[in-house]
């Protein structure tokens, strides 16, 4: 059986992966490790084809989100994993766009009245069910 080709007599290329699917990927990788792990580890874990680079970028990338971390300057570097999950991968990116905010009762107004009543209801519930909290202190980066 002859392979698939396009219009133009190619073969099809394979589909390029987007960072946001490259970087739940790694995550869920590290998230099977017991103790960190060196990048060797999480290429052979995914067992795609991925270069080193690649898992290196996607891991600083991760890291620079506070997603995870890093030992210092001794070989092999080790990563951990700080999220669990890409849900924890967005909330950590939501949290660092906002920490960067001048203003942040206008970007929180701004989102609370862009969501949906269903959303609505659902950050309310999930407001009262954390009930009250002390004043947020300042957010610390994660240790290296």
């Amino acid at each position: 059986m002859a392979a698939e080709r396009d219009d133009h007599g190619q073969a099809p290329r394979a589909r390029r992966r987007g960072q946001g699917e490259l970087e739940a990927l790694v995550l869920s990788a590290l998230g099977d490790a017991t103790t960190p792990v060196p990048v060797g580890w999480v290429q052979r874990r995914l067992g795609e084809n991925l270069s080193y680079s690649t898992i290196i970028t996607i891991l600083t990338r991760l890291h620079e989100k506070g997603a995870v971390t890093r030992t210092g300057p001794g070989r092999p570097v080790l990563w951990q994993s700080v999220a669990v999950d890409e849900a924890d991968l967005t909330a950590l990116s939501m949290r660092r766009l906002l920490d960067r905010q001048d203003n942040r009762d206008a970007v929180l107004s701004s989102f609370v009245s862009a969501l949906s009543s269903d959303d609505e209801d659902l950050l309310r519930s999930l407001l009262n069910d954390a009930g009250p909290r002390s004043p947020a202190a300042p957010t610390a980066e994660p240790d290296e």
